[in-house]
């Protein structure tokens, strides 16, 4: 057989890809096979890194989503809440304290204690200094009773829902009365 086999060109052979069933042809397809490996098991750390981050933002968004799931509900009783307060203010001004005024007042505390159950809380405002994330200013007040820019009076109560401003609290704050207003 070996008379059958053409002679082999030296440079040729050097160039060539070894055979498969010698020793360097299953050391080179050896080599490919590791390679090919390490670029599979790489890809899947890879995607299993990804998956394991998609997973934690899934549920963090989920945990924001539960956390202020409220929030419209919220925002559509906020406008009924104040007509209850201005109902009991005018009830006071009126000098109203009877039944129907207490009546009032006890459906607000008993919205109030709901809405507070599931962390939404007034925004406390009278005599605070003045914070654009908490207030919306809807007029100044010249005032010496007190410092500039305090709240000096709530038109609107503000409302949170956990740590978020669900809605502001419309206020008027002080300023240092004018030169022409000391007159």
């Amino acid at each position: 057989m070996a008379e059958n086999t053409p002679p082999t060109d030296p440079k040729k052979a050097e160039s060539a890809p070894p055979e498969p069933n010698t020793v360097e042809g299953l050391r080179t397809k050896l080599q490919a096979a590791e390679q090919a490996r390490d670029q599979y098991l790489h890809l899947a750390q890879m995607t299993r890194a990804d998956f394991e981050n998609y997973q934690k933002r899934i549920q963090r968004d989920l945990v924001q989503e539960r956390r202020y799931a409220t929030v419209p509900l919220a925002s559509d009783l906020l406008p009924a809440l104040d007509n209850l307060e201005r109902a009991i203010a005018a009830a006071k001004q009126a000098n109203d304290a009877g039944t129907l005024a207490q009546g009032v007042q006890m459906v607000q505390t008993q919205l109030l204690d709901s809405l507070r159950r599931h962390g939404i809380t007034r925004i406390e405002a009278l005599g605070k200094p003045f914070d654009p994330n908490l207030h919306e200013a809807v007029m100044q007040v010249p005032t010496k009773d007190a410092a500039p820019q305090t709240v000096v009076n709530v038109l609107e109560q503000g409302f949170q829902i956990h740590e978020r401003v669900l809605r502001p609290a419309r206020v008027a704050v002080a300023v240092a009365p004018t030169e022409s207003a000391k007159h």
